[in-house]
């Protein structure tokens, strides 16, 4: 059996879907596994085609040789012409966007190809391994702290110098997903004050184990989702909690969102009027920039000045960390193909398996996950 990697050509997309560690796992066993990469498919994240061959990979020297593989493994959603050369009778894994992107996989679904989308692997306990969304997110959230420190102009901890004392900075980090978590730990590291927010009441003593204050809100109980996600506001809550929110922000050095709905928007959480509270040279960082921005004023992937307010809207941003996002992204890969590989190397697809069934879109010509299917259709609808 053979496993393609492409060479991704998304606009800023660094990162490759398999690293040579991986592969050499793949290629090194009895399964009669092959594993064809394109050539310079690692070189946005500094693997060089060598590092490849030695780790037992065949180096394609076109783009169309990783296409002709019984699976192909990708970061991005594939372009309209990676999908006209999918096998019908092959298998494609990687950030599909089921929920946004309905052409796509509406075209995808046309080419009889079995799709598994990494952000639709189920949130549980034995896929955690294969959690691509987290294993990413750590990467945004840790880059959004740097971010915000980059971009402040002032010391990050308390200094204590013969000239006078400068007060630590202060960040508020909204929405303490896995990103959230890891931008509250790094902020802590650099010696800012920290606090954190999000409508999970659940999450409270996690962002207080990490030395951060847990700023709460009364929204009306509880508001934690399906899948560990947090539920989508209703316009009274939406207002309340921006109203409550400009005061708190007013009084910080650093914003730094992280809140999205799959699927959605992502929701307001800094208004302009906010904005207008900071003090003059401080930041936001925007990570929701990608589904539309938490932020009001946020120009996806611009860095603009509002209100002598910095407001930095990066997108991609695990790509800006692309050896290590890959290094991350190819172990997930490697824990779902596991489930996918019998022992003599054979594609074997339990679909009475919840993580196969759960991440499955496309199967047989049919969009066979119930929200992409939605998705399709309003997209078919809207265009014609």
């Amino acid at each position: 059996m053979r496993i393609g990697v492409p060479k991704e050509t998304a606009d800023g997309e660094r990162r490759v879907a398999l690293v040579p560690e991986v592969v050499r796992k793949f290629s090194g066993g009895d399964g009669g596994l092959e594993v064809v990469v394109e050539r310079g498919a690692g070189a946005g994240a500094l693997i060089p085609d060598v590092q490849y061959e030695e780790a037992g990979a065949r180096m394609g020297d076109d783009s169309a040789a990783p296409f002709e593989a019984d699976v192909v493994v990708k970061v991005a959603s594939p372009t309209p012409d990676e999908i006209g050369r999918l096998r019908s009778d092959g298998v494609l894994i990687g950030f599909l966007q089921p929920l946004t992107a309905g052409e796509a996989i509406r075209a995808i679904a046309q080419t009889g190809v079995t799709s598994f989308a990494m952000e639709a692997i189920p949130r549980i306990s034995r896929a955690q391994s294969m959690d691509a969304l987290s294993s990413q997110a750590n990467i945004g959230g840790y880059r959004a702290a740097l971010m915000g420190a980059q971009e402040l102009g002032r010391f990050y901890p308390m200094l204590m110098t013969a000239a006078g004392t400068i007060r630590p900075a202060t960040v508020l980090i909204l929405g303490a997903g896995v990103a959230g978590l890891q931008a509250i730990a790094t902020a802590r590291r650099l010696g800012a004050v920290v606090q954190g927010f999000d409508v999970r009441a659940a999450v409270k003593e996690q962002v207080e184990s990490l030395g951060a204050s847990f700023l709460e809100f009364d929204l009306g109980g509880d508001l934690e989702g399906t899948g560990g996600y947090a539920k989508e506001l209703t316009a009274e809550q939406q207002a309340r909690q921006q109203e409550l929110m400009a005061e708190a922000i007013g009084k910080v050095d650093v914003v730094i969102t992280t809140a999205a709905v799959p699927g959605r928007r992502a929701p307001i959480l800094v208004t302009e009027e906010a904005v207008k509270l900071m003090r003059p040279g401080s930041v936001i960082v925007d990570l929701a920039a990608e589904s539309g921005g938490n932020c009001e004023l946020s120009e996806p992937g611009q860095t603009v000045l509002r209100h002598d307010v910095k407001i930095v809207a990066p997108l991609n941003v695990p790509s800006t960390m692309a050896e290590h996002a890959s290094q991350l992204y190819a172990r997930n890969i490697q824990a779902l193909l596991g489930l996918m590989i019998d022992d003599e190397g054979h594609l074997s697809l339990d679909f009475d398996d919840e993580v196969i069934a759960g991440a499955c879109i496309t199967r047989d010509g049919e969009i066979v996950h119930e929200a992409a299917r939605a998705a399709a259709e309003a997209a078919a609808t809207a265009s014609s």
